[in-house]
């Protein structure tokens, strides 16, 4: 006879183990029992840039968020370790910088699978029975409805809300990264902790019941567990040291494999603390001496002096814990760590198991992989499940922090948010890529970006050969990944020569070795374009020793309308000198016109300057010459102004120094930190002096206005002096001490209020060629070939010169096909 039962009585399936009931509230959860459960993704600092003075600083701050904690609230914390994404593919629009990235993504994916960690709090709390009830009645049918049970309900759930909340804004003061998941990000997170396979979650439809929802893979429990496809291995800690620190397993977070390590925590109220810790107290003091010696000294009348010093120590160590929870200064509660990890192949699975285990038990504890408790173990560590796999270590609030995975690795953002949204805006959908993957030696990759939000300016600062160039010149190349990328280069030394002609680009040298002229006042027709010129002009006066008043602007502005009346090709500097009547003021414009040293480049009856995606214009000797630089190079920025049109665009500033010295200039490029931002411009400033930025008249604006910055190594950053100008610039001692052992023309620092890593840039031949080409005889072999073989053939030979004759045959056929 087949009998169909209405109930089932066992627990048969996966979903009936889980906790999850209902999504309530944004990024809430109803368990099945009543209890409330919200999850806040993280990120702790990271551990080989940090003081050992700013990590105790940090525990102390998390040891505040936890000690709040009673015993209805349940704390799973979670660092998911899992293979980092794809390097992004892109479009180059020119075969040099497709080869460049190419070699990258050769070389990164020769590291083998990378892995990233990420890292999730959860907290769970079970409102008092009154309030239980009323949820439980969003769950069954045809409660009878208790006296403002809908009321007290809504009270604990705000109740659970709002200290959620509080927890998060004292934890927001020492994580660089805490933020609430929303809906789908919460469901997403769950799925994954229950299922072998990872991606997005979209909430469902309510009412759903979301154990049901979220399992896609059967479990199969026994002495080896397996979860869908994946043989399942979970490890607890069963031993501890005798002391702890911070960031005691950080190690964990450069293991070259996919983990969730959880530890989760019932914290207990006060008293319950002190009840649970004197009845240790009086358990290990009994056990200091054995029955014969409390028989003898019954009998002796006399006290015995031999007494166990294990159990001495321990019920030493249970006053100290009273007298901390006396002063309020920790939090009582039992702690379960677990270490769980999933493979298909049962061999890989167990060489993974053994790695983690002897890491655990290298940092002092004593890992056990679980056998006959594998099936409860693993889920114990689920979150917002407090039933499952109880151990009953008493631990500190303190000694927990010092376990948790607080400290991080950080990788990188896995996408250029903004840009992404501005190509949204043109049309250009699809996730744009952080700027470029550097190298790092560890499992753990690193994805360079310069935008911070929607800025993206950096600093670049170091000594003079350290390898700024060669940095430069990559970040400039991989800037092509972007649609409709420009880049601008204002350099020094032919530094930026090289890869401006292999892609392609325009090179011009303000120093006399161009064509290159300029003729500002082309358009002052338009009446903003007129407005300009006139604030131009004065400037120029003022550099020629006038002094300006009223009658000057007068007649500045009368000469330039009538120079705007003229043909176009008449608008220029020697006609509005022969314009002027005042001879002081045609002596002030005498040398930036024609019979002047600098009318070559600002006294033109043309302009030669064409549009170009890539342009370099070489400062060298024109920044030797202060009166000269500031006139060109201030026209020259409202020139390529004109270009910022919203494009992705890169715009380097070497020497930036020498720029500031100037009071004039240096306002303009206050004004550009917060003008240029806006039209999608990420501007790098370059400056070999640290302290002549500290001392520019906008420091302020520098230091505030580029958010990330690089720095160079330096072998004597940890003199007083240079010591002192780091931290200006808010490294701390241990991130100056990274960047004095740091390897010139090697290794980078790198610096951001969302994260810092040392990195290295991973050059092989064919980057190396195109951004490391910067010396004497680099730049005459450049001036040889570009005689030899014009600007079409140049990159073609270069690379054959350079030694790379299949690079050369590509780029020919690459010309020809074309």
């Amino acid at each position: 006879m087949l009998f169909l039962g209405e109930y089932r009585r066992k627990s048969s399936r996966l979903f009936d183990h889980l906790p999850w009931a209902l999504l309530i509230a944004p990024g809430v959860v109803l368990n099945k029992d009543g209890a409330f459960q919200q999850t806040l993704a993280f990120r702790g600092p990271d551990l080989a840039s940090a003081t050992d003075i700013g990590l105790v600083a940090a525990r102390a701050q998390i040891n505040n968020a936890l000690r709040r904690l009673g015993s209805r609230w349940c704390v799973h914390v979670e660092a998911v370790r899992r293979p980092s994404r794809a390097y992004p593919a892109a479009a180059y629009p020119d075969p040099v910088s497709h080869l460049v990235d190419e070699e990258r993504r050769l070389d990164f994916e020769a590291e083998g699978v990378h892995f990233e960690s990420r890292y999730f709090l959860t907290l769970c709390f079970l409102p008092p029975e009154d309030a239980v009830g009323a949820a439980r009645s969003l769950l069954v049918e045809n409660l009878p409805d208790g006296k403002g049970a809908d009321a007290l309900y809504r009270a604990a759930l705000e109740e659970f809300r709002a200290a959620v909340a509080s927890l998060r804004d004292i934890l927001a003061g020492v994580l660089p990264m805490v933020a609430p998941l929303d809906d789908a990000a919460t469901l997403t997170y769950l799925h994954a902790c229950v299922s072998t396979k990872t991606h997005p979650i979209a909430p469902p439809p309510a009412p759903a019941y979301l154990d049901a929802f979220l399992t896609d893979d059967d479990l199969q429990g026994g002495l080896y567990p397996r979860l869908g496809g994946h043989y399942l291995r979970t490890l607890s800690v069963r031993a501890y040291p005798a002391a702890s620190w911070p960031g005691i397993l950080d190690q964990l977070n450069g293991l070259g494999l996919s983990y969730r390590w959880v530890t989760r925590f019932l914290p207990l109220d006060k008293e319950d603390a002190r009840k649970a810790v004197t009845t240790l107290r009086k358990r290990w003091f009994a056990k200091r001496k054995g029955i014969l010696a409390l028989l003898k000294e019954a009998i002796t009348k006399e006290p015995s002096v031999l007494e166990d010093p294990d159990a001495a120590q321990k019920a030493h160590d249970a006053d100290a814990a009273l007298a901390v929870l006396g002063d309020d200064l920790v939090a009582l509660g039992y702690v379960t760590p677990t270490i769980t990890l999933t493979h298909p192949d049962p061999d890989v699975l167990a060489a993974q198991v053994r790695q983690v285990e002897s890491v655990v038990n290298r940092a002092g504890f004593v890992a056990k992989v679980e056998d006959l408790n594998a099936l409860e173990a693993w889920l114990g560590s689920l979150p917002g499940q407090a039933y499952a796999d109880q151990r009953r270590p008493l631990v500190s609030t303190l000694n927990l922090c010092d376990m948790l995975p607080v400290s991080a690795i950080w990788p990188g953002p896995d996408r250029n948010g903004h840009l992404t949204a501005e190509c949204a805006k043109r049309g250009e959908p699809g996730p744009q890529p952080p700027l470029m993957h550097a190298l790092t030696g560890e499992a753990t990759p690193f994805r360079l970006d310069l935008f911070q939000g929607d800025v993206g300016h950096a600093l670049v600062g170091g000594p003079t050969g350290a390898g700024k160039s060669v940095l430069l010149n990559t970040l400039a190349l991989q800037w092509r990944r972007y649609p409709q990328a420009q880049v601008r280069i204002f350099d020094k030394g032919f530094s930026a020569r090289a890869p401006a002609l292999l892609v392609g680009g325009d090179w011009y040298d303000l120093s006399g070795g161009s064509d290159l002229a300029f003729q500002p006042l082309a358009e002052i027709d338009d009446p903003e374009e007129r407005i300009w010129a006139q604030g131009w002009i004065e400037d120029l006066l003022v550099a020629g020793g006038v002094v300006l008043d009223p009658a000057v602007r007068e007649s500045v502005w009368t000469a330039l309308a009538s120079v705007a009346a003229g043909p176009r090709e008449q608008r220029t500097l020697t006609m509005l000198a022969a314009t002027l009547q005042d001879r002081g003021l045609k002596a002030a414009l005498a040398p930036f016109t024609l019979v002047g040293p600098y009318g070559r480049l600002l006294d033109a009856s043309g302009a030669s300057l064409k549009a170009s995606p890539w342009q370099v214009f070489e400062m060298g000797e024109l920044l030797a010459s202060r009166t000269a630089a500031g006139p060109v190079l201030t026209y020259l920025f409202h020139l390529l102004a004109k270009d910022f049109d919203g494009r992705p665009t890169l715009l380097v500033l070497e020497e930036a120094f020498l720029l500031l010295e100037s009071t004039a200039f240096a306002a303009k490029i206050r004004e550009w930190l917060l003008t240029l931002r806006k039209r999608n411009v990420a501007v790098i400033f370059v400056t070999p002096s640290l302290k002549a930025v500290l001392e520019s008249s906008i420091a302020g604006a520098l230091l505030e206005g580029c958010p990330t910055r690089i720095f160079l190594p330096n072998p004597d950053a940890r003199a007083p002096e240079m010591a002192k100008l780091y931290a200006a610039f808010g490294l701390n001692a241990r991130q100056v001490s990274i960047i004095a052992s740091a390897s010139p023309k090697r290794e980078y620092y790198y610096q951001s209020a969302a994260g810092n890593r040392l990195f290295e840039l991973g050059l092989g031949p064919v980057a190396l060629a195109a951004a490391g080409s910067a010396s004497p005889g680099d730049q005459a072999l450049i001036g040889r070939l570009l005689a030899e073989h014009g600007r079409a053939g140049f990159p073609a030979a270069f690379y054959r010169a350079k030694g790379l004759p299949e690079v050369a045959e590509f780029l020919a056929q690459v010309r020809h096909a074309a």
